[in-house]
């Protein structure tokens, strides 16, 4: 049965259980509006590898009580982000997070952690029944008041659930989207493909440094997501390898993530070793390593379709290569969690959100395609080949702190701004009549 626009008991569905709906759970309770999450997967584990939060997110999840106490126990704070030539010479660094001047941290974390810790306060503050596993949202149907998703199980039996709103923070493959958009383009890849691994090892630089190696087209990214472990001196580095091959016939490996050997890709990186850094050490480190093909879509000109609203990779997937795709999904839930303050729970709310990101954010995903702030690998290997002995001599300073202050801007960080702007959603702040 259909629910009402005035029935206020009736909950705001969440399709997907992953970070952008866990932040979108706990974003709806805190402004007291009831919601279920209904995640296709029958049991949460905490997969996948190190990811960046950036500080407009960590902001975000310090007013969810997500504090620095429980980040810590997942991940470290970021203190520099640094780029590095193709024979180990510095190209860029900048400090990070509180180092930086931000009020708030940057932190390196292992993904599947953070899911699992948001779920878990999920599931604390509202309730286990608040959390559906093993439910995959299918589509919709709705009406003038209310909205209907579709469900099916593991074993293929379907059935619905009503509410007042659906928010599709199903990913990727997000069934909702390609009912909303069903002439959409198929999934974009570029070329690149990327390997990553976690591999046991002593963190360079600051100890706590995000470092980019090589080229845009032919790099390693690493970070440590661990503190050192005081009785080995080693931390848990997290490493992305990867190349760009041409990409005429598409991908043709089949899966999106596949468990590969070492001696699939180790070669496209022999002789990487600088002294402060031994890569095919580092790629020998790793217990397991995934390959994954660097993908996004290209963007849609809205994501709301009356009571319903794309969230997260759903959204606007986007390559990896500024570190804020699932710092967007958080900042997605909140600008929603605010709309609704200010609109109440329907579709002025939905508009409100979309209003205020859909455009920015679909320009984001098309800079982050153009290398994002790597772009500035990009120049030196225009210009010297990425072999150099002075930088300054090959992109003088100034061009080089412009050219990051200008992605810093377009994703939402810059610092002055972040500092100076109010809380996306005011402290107390609820929904009126919930």
């Amino acid at each position: 049965m259909d629910v009402s626009i005035h029935d206020k008991t009736a909950p705001v569905l969440i399709a997907g259980g992953g970070i952008g709906g866990m932040a979108l759970a706990l974003t709806l309770h805190q402004v007291g509006v009831p919601c279920v999450v209904y995640e296709s997967v029958p049991q949460l584990r905490p997969l996948g590898v190190g990811i960046n939060l950036q500080p407009n997110a960590v902001r975000e999840l310090f007013d969810l009580d997500i504090g620095a106490d429980l980040l810590d126990r997942i991940g470290l704070p970021a203190r520099e982000w640094a780029l590095v030539g193709r024979n180990g010479q510095e190209v860029y660094s900048e400090p990070r997070g509180l180092a930086a001047g931000y009020r708030w941290p940057q932190y390196a974390v292992h993904r599947g952690q953070l899911q699992m810790l948001l779920a878990d306060a999920v599931r604390e503050r509202l309730g286990p029944q608040a959390l559906q596993l093993g439910q995959r949202v299918t589509g919709y149907r709705q009406t003038a008041d209310g909205v209907t998703a579709l469900l099916e199980d593991r074993d293929g039996h379907r059935h619905e659930a009503s509410g007042r709103l659906l928010l599709a923070a199903d990913g990727l493959h997000s069934a909702v989207r390609a009912q909303m958009h069903p002439q959409q383009p198929p999934i974009q890849w570029g070329g690149a493909i990327l390997w990553r691994g976690t591999t046991p090892g002593v963190p360079v630089r600051t100890g706590a440094s995000f470092v980019g190696l090589g080229s845009a087209r032919h790099r390693v990214v690493l970070y440590p997501i661990s503190p050192v472990d005081a009785a080995t001196g080693l931390a848990t580095i997290n490493w992305i390898a990867e190349i760009t091959v041409d990409n005429r016939d598409g991908w043709t490996q089949g899966d999106w993530n596949r468990r590969v050997q070492l001696s699939d890709f180790a070669h496209h990186f022999d002789g990487w070793n600088y002294g402060w850094l031994d890569v095919p050490a580092m790629l020998r480190g790793a217990a397991e390593v995934f390959e994954y093909p660097m993908i996004d879509r290209d963007p849609v000109p809205t994501w709301v379709d009356g009571r319903v609203a794309l969230v997260g990779d759903a959204a606007h997937v986007m390559y990896p290569t500024g570190s804020n795709g699932a710092s967007q999904a958080i900042i997605d839930a909140r600008v929603l969690g605010a709309a609704m303050v200010a609109h109440g729970v329907g579709p002025a709310a939905l508009q409100a959100y979309d209003q205020r990101l859909c455009a920015d954010v679909s320009a984001l995903v098309l800079r982050n395609r153009g290398a994002g702030p790597f772009g500035l690998l990009n120049l030196v290997d225009e210009r010297c080949g990425g072999v150099f002995d002075h930088i300054d001599d090959v992109i003088p300073a100034d061009e080089r702190a412009a050219f990051m202050a200008r992605y810093k801007a377009a994703a939402g960080f810059a610092i002055e701004t972040l500092n100076a702007a109010p809380p996306t959603i005011a402290p107390g702040a609820r929904v009126a009549g919930g």
